[in-house]
């Protein structure tokens, strides 16, 4: 990791999802997100990072602030796993795949201001979540 603001980390163990809810929250802290929008990115993280190594054995992690009308922290994770069939059903609340309560990506996105999904099946998942910093 080059800087508390920036990185990239591999996700292969259950550990690992630890270690992106310590790195994100580091990163969000120095962004000077405030205790609230810290958890809920951190929630965030922590649901996304599971669902890879839940269904799809491993992938990344990718973290880096951003600007636009505001600042902000961005968040990618990538994976080649089997893809997401039905993107509809995955983002209702309580629809699961496996054996989850089902709120993972509909969390995920209620919880950011922004979230993109691009899934294929067979080749993998691409998520994309953005917090705006508001001052």
């Amino acid at each position: 990791m080059s800087s508390p603001y920036e990185g990239e980390m591999a996700i292969d163990t259950e550990y690992d999802i630890v270690m992106a809810r310590k790195a994100v929250r580091t990163a969000a802290v120095a962004l000077g997100f405030g205790v609230t929008d810290v958890t809920r990115i951190v929630t965030a993280a922590s649901e996304l990072t599971r669902n890879i190594y839940l269904y799809a054995g491993s992938g990344i992690m990718r973290w880096h602030p951003v600007s636009g009308n505001f600042a902000g922290l961005e968040l990618v994770f990538e994976d080649q796993g089997p893809g997401i069939a039905d993107m509809t059903r995955a983002m209702q609340p309580g629809f699961s795949s496996g054996n989850g309560l089902g709120m993972g990506l509909p969390g995920s996105k209620r919880l950011m201001d922004e979230m993109d999904i691009v899934s294929e099946i067979g080749k993998g998942t691409s998520v994309r979540i953005r917090k705006w910093l508001r001052r």
